[in-house]
């Protein structure tokens, strides 16, 4: 019996956001393990200088500027890649953002830039790269959702929002494209230590009440991300799909 590993050598990963946070400590673990790592973000002097680092670290590791709320960015984006690669075997969708305010306070601008990002965006990048996987017969798609997407948190309406039609979309795209060798699964974190949650992290108060609400009493960390996108982009995730795996300390099981 032949069995698979986690070594993700020839294969071409696409980690949307990579340029910082969560996206950067994806890109790491699957560069750290082989794969030829494509970054994208709409930051680019912070793009490059990601893709410095992570050739610093002997990553073969690229990046390409794009807005993923915008299809013709996405688009060319996508056949950048496959005509400089060959291929485009993993996506990490993980471009997101927060607005925090209490639901009286929400204005449309702020519903309407969390929503665009994190749920067009996420269909946008995930429809292109589906079109292209479909033609390989064979892909792995991970989406970045949120443990709002499955419990609810004063202040996250529209984070909350974004994050449960992930986990939805993540079902429904793993059934069709089951037929296809193409797996489609999300990455459900808990708090990570990131810039994105640094300053809500900072009240000692309200730091203490999300370590106590974790079975792991602390904070995670992006290092606690890396088994699972490496499992779920590697061949030895072959017979899982639809899923969404909370990666949250033991948060969403209580």
């Amino acid at each position: 019996m032949n069995l698979p590993t986690f070594n993700l050598a020839g294969k071409i990963a696409l980690v949307t956001g990579g340029s910082k946070g969560i996206g950067f400590g994806m890109a790491q673990a699957l560069g750290h393990h082989d794969a030829t790592v494509v970054i994208s973000s709409r930051g680019t002097e912070e793009g490059e200088r990601a893709v410095l680092q992570l050739r610093e670290e002997n990553i073969d590791a690229h990046y390409i500027s794009c807005d993923v709320t915008k299809k013709s960015q996405v688009e060319d984006l996508v056949s950048q890649i496959v005509d400089r690669f060959g291929s485009l075997d993993i996506l990490v969708n993980n471009a997101g953002l927060n607005i925090r305010k209490p639901l009286i306070e929400i204005e449309e601008s702020d519903w309407d830039t969390v929503l665009e990002v994190n749920l067009k965006g996420i269909f946008l990048v995930g429809q292109t790269c589906a079109k292209q996987m479909i033609k390989q017969s064979y892909g792995k798609i991970i989406n970045i959702s949120s443990i709002l997407g499955t419990i609810g948190m004063p202040f996250q309406t529209s984070y909350a929002a974004s994050k449960g039609g992930i986990n939805q979309m993540t079902k429904v795209w793993a059934e069709e494209l089951a037929a296809y060798n193409i797996t489609v699964n999300a990455i459900g974190p808990g708090y990570i230590k990131t810039p994105m949650t640094g300053d809500w992290l900072s009240d000692p108060e309200r730091l203490q009440k999300i370590i106590d609400s974790a079975m792991i009493k602390r904070i995670g960390e992006i290092s606690d991300l890396v088994g699972p996108v490496v499992f779920l982009a590697s061949d030895t995730s072959a017979y899982v799909t639809g899923q969404i795996l909370n990666v949250d300390g033991g948060w969403t099981a209580r």
